[in-house]
């Protein structure tokens, strides 16, 4: 588990990819769960039936579940912060680095290389959205603010705070404001 690949290992963007993958259907099978793994740096043979079963699959979804209902949903800078401590010390997250399975030396912040994948995803992307967190010294990432979509999201970037998951969900939330101030507006000449 945590595999490093040339490009860095992000927990982040997994944590999101899993919660909008999972949001968009809780019964993800396991299958698709391992493929979203692999996508993000874990080797193949790690997420077999063998290493990743369905009882793994199952509390990787509660572990994700957990995450978007107690941290990625939090807007408040106190809460959300509060809430990351309890799940890292809940994880015994302690900061350390690993080389096991032949992958390159990455970090964990997990109990030992043997931790189940629940306590491992929990502890590594809370840990991620802990240093966001106090590199930008708010809460940075949220659920889209457009009607109909609940996508999460990082808000990664400089300068204002991120609101909605894409463009596409800016585009059409701002569409849908500029026509509903037009139908307010009472007609030219009253």
């Amino acid at each position: 588990m945590g595999a490093g690949t040339t490009h860095g290992f992000r927990p982040g963007p997994r944590l999101i990819d899993l919660a909008n993958a999972l949001g968009e259907d809780p019964a993800l099978p396991r299958d698709a769960l391992a493929a979203l793994l692999v996508a993000h740096g874990e080797a193949p043979g790690d997420v077999t039936e063998d290493g990743f079963d369905e009882r793994d699959a199952a509390a990787l979804r509660a572990a994700v579940a957990r995450l978007r209902a107690r941290v990625l949903a939090e807007p408040d800078t106190d809460r959300a912060a509060r809430a990351l401590n309890a799940l890292l010390e809940e994880c015994g997250a302690r900061p350390r680095l690993s080389r096991h399975d032949g992958h390159a030396w990455h970090l964990h912040v997990d109990r030992a290389d043997d931790a189940g994948w629940a306590d491992w995803f929990t502890a590594s992307s809370a840990h991620a959205l802990a240093r966001l967190l106090s590199e930008r010294g708010r809460v940075a990432w949220g659920v889209c603010a457009a009607d109909g979509c609940a996508r999460v999201f990082l808000d990664d970037g400089p300068g204002t705070r991120r609101r909605y998951c894409s463009p596409a969900c800016a585009s059409r939330a701002r569409v849908a404001a500029h026509r509903r101030r037009r139908r307010e507006q009472p007609p030219a000449g009253s």
